[in-house]
């Protein structure tokens, strides 16, 4: 059935003063009614991109070390222009699937365009490879004339150890359309339709997508909590071996590429090539999350006491210390509320944010079938980011939200740049979500004056910071371990042993671990969408606390600094963007003061 977006406008009323919950639109990227293969500006963009793709081939034998720089920016541009077009119709068919996971218009569609453009994708894959080829001198020469793109094309040539043959590059790009990027689409499909139900003071409430059934482990009620991780192991169980053998389809493969045939160092090492950081630096910030995890259990047990319980279980971690009464936030609230917050910070701030509203480019209902979770998308740097979000008007999602829109600040604020280098790189693409999430709470500590309450706002900024730092970075200590078991052949049902292993090294005499925690690794997409991508959230938590500190101490001054440090998006590489913020990610000690700064608000509790 045809989806009618075209109606889908602003999400503000100026007459009724108050923002509406609903899809977003997705008519600046297809003027879609809801069957694309049908547009003229598809075949617009398609045959705009044949063009491209004949315009850039025509270039294979002119590209030789002698090429001129007038040249080499002038090909560089058809190179942007061809990133431009697909980008847009890569970003619609996702964003349309993640509307309804279940849509099979959308299934279509996104899988006749990425058959599309991984034959493009081949027939230009001659120009990287012989970029990461050349010599140092005659690529700096080339490079001196790239302006925006120089750091995009350095980092293309960090790869050069890893490039194969172009024959052998494109039978992996064709390999993968319906090999490991069809087997991850699965597993949204298979995970997005699940359905959960709980029983609420004897009332059983059926269907619950997975974010509506979640919002009970932040309950005053233990029971309601335990029976909401139980429901949500029992889903994911239904389908333990299916699940499991999924991931370790995904294992396999990046063992395959990345490291039997690329010649990777390890498995992780590839995701910090393409990160831009430093092996020894990822392990150092992994090494002081794990030599700190006894400041989060510390918060434990101080939350334990606030709770009226003797020991907190793994149950309990998110609940509040204040009893439920049952509140819900209507969504204009917490945008008007989030907004406030950006703005009072910088002006500037809060009218990036809100071009997300008043463009429609939020999809903010929670409904079946549809992705879970949330996400911002940036699409093009002249182009506001779409959002997704389910939200249920539980107080924590007003955090949500503020995360989500700092993501759209931040590629807004990197606007000025090509469409190659606006993407903010992974370990700084926390920093405005995060920072964002400290401005709300800020605010709503300011304007509450009941002790209890502003120790309920601690608490809850605590869960949040231990979700994006010590969980994330266990994560990544699980993959670390998980892809050399897979790699020797072991069973991926073992996996739940190593996951359980190291939550009770994460918790220590901290929290009560039962034997059902073993199954959560299965629910976490991170794990299957993007290996070891997690430790890029405890690396933006921690240098935004230490962010925020600065903020703190230098006052409205600080506003700029953070604004260019935003600026940069991935025209730089992470260390030179925070060296010149005084910031040097090498040092074991810049992680280790980020605890500081957390022990301080756990001290706020005594």
């Amino acid at each position: 059935m045809a989806i009618n977006r075209n109606n889908e406008a602003a999400q503000y009323d100026p007459n009724m003063n108050k923002y509406e919950q609903r899809k977003w639109a997705l008519t600046d990227l297809l003027p879609s009614s809801g069957a694309p293969e049908t547009e003229p500006e598809t075949d617009k963009i398609i045959g705009d991109l044949t063009s491209l793709v004949s315009e850039i081939a025509s270039y294979r034998e002119f590209l030789i070390a002698d090429v001129s720089i007038s040249d080499f920016t002038a090909f560089l541009s058809l190179i942007e222009r061809f990133a431009v077009e697909s980008n847009r119709l890569t970003a619609y068919c996702q964003l349309w699937f993640s509307e309804d996971t279940q849509n099979q218009a959308a299934l279509t569609f996104m899988g006749r365009v990425e058959q599309l453009l991984t034959d493009m994708y081949n027939e230009t894959l001659f120009w990287g490879l012989w970029w990461k080829s050349i010599g140092d001198e005659d690529a700096g020469r080339l490079m001196s004339g790239a302006g925006d793109l120089f750091y995009y094309l350095q980092r293309e040539r960090a790869f050069k150890p890893h490039i194969l043959t172009e024959p052998q590059e494109k039978i992996i790009n064709i390999k993968d359309i319906n090999g490991i990027n069809a087997v991850i689409t699965i597993y949204d499909m298979l995970t997005s339709k699940y359905v959960f139900e709980l029983e609420v003071e004897g009332k059983k409430i059926r269907p619950l997508t997975r974010d509506a059934l979640m919002s009970y482990a932040h309950h005053s009620n233990p029971a309601l909590r335990e029976a909401a991780y139980k429901e949500l192991f029992r889903v994911y169980c239904n389908d333990e071996v299916v699940l499991s053998q999924i991931y370790a389809y995904r294992v396999r493969d990046w063992a395959s590429e990345h490291i039997r045939i690329r010649n990777h160092e390890s498995a992780i090492s590839v995701r910090n090539l393409a990160n831009d950081i430093p092996n020894a630096v990822v392990d150092t910030l992994l090494s002081v999350c794990v030599e700190e995890s006894h400041v989060f259990q510390r918060f434990f047990k101080i939350k334990s006491r606030l709770l009226g319980l003797p020991k907190l279980r793994r149950y309990d971690i998110y609940a509040s210390v204040r009893r439920d009464d049952g509140r819900l936030i209507p969504y204009s609230t917490a945008v008007e509320t989030v907004l406030d917050s950006f703005n009072k910070f910088s002006p500037v701030v809060g009218a990036l944010a809100k071009r997300v509203f008043d463009e429609g480019r939020i999809d903010a209902e929670d409904r079946m079938n549809k992705r879970t979770g949330a996400f911002c998308y940036g699409v093009l740097p002249n182009m506001t980011p779409w959002v997704l979000m389910n939200y249920t008007g539980k107080p924590r999602q007003v955090a949500t939200l503020a995360h989500e829109l700092g993501h759209a600040v931040h590629a807004l604020a990197a606007a000025g740049h090509s469409v190659l280098t606006f993407h903010a790189p992974l370990p700084l693409a926390e920093t405005a979500s995060v920072f964002s999430e400290m401005l709300l709470m800020e605010r709503m500590l300011a304007e509450e004056a009941n002790p209890e309450a502003k120790t309920a706002l601690i608490c809850s900024a605590l869960d949040d910071i231990y979700a994006t730092v010590l969980r994330q970075a266990y994560f990544v200590l699980f993959e670390r371990e998980a892809h050399v078991m897979l790699a020797e052949g072991k069973n991926p049902v073992e996996l739940n042993a190593l996951y359980l292993e190291l939550m009770r090294k994460q918790f220590g005499d901290s929290v009560e671990l039962t034997d059902d925690f073993q199954y959560e690794w299965m629910a976490i997409p991170h794990l299957f969408h993007t290996p070891f991508y997690c430790y890029a959230y405890s690396f933006g938590e921690l240098l935004s606390l230490s962010l925020y500190n600065m903020y703190k101490e230098e006052g409205g001054g600080f506003v700029d600094k953070l604004l260019k440090i935003l600026s940069y998006g991935g025209s730089a590489s992470p260390r030179d963007i925070l060296n010149e913020a005084g910031i040097d990610i090498s040092d074991a000690g810049f992680w280790r003061g980020g605890f500081r700064v957390i022990d301080g608000f756990i001290d706020k509790l005594l």
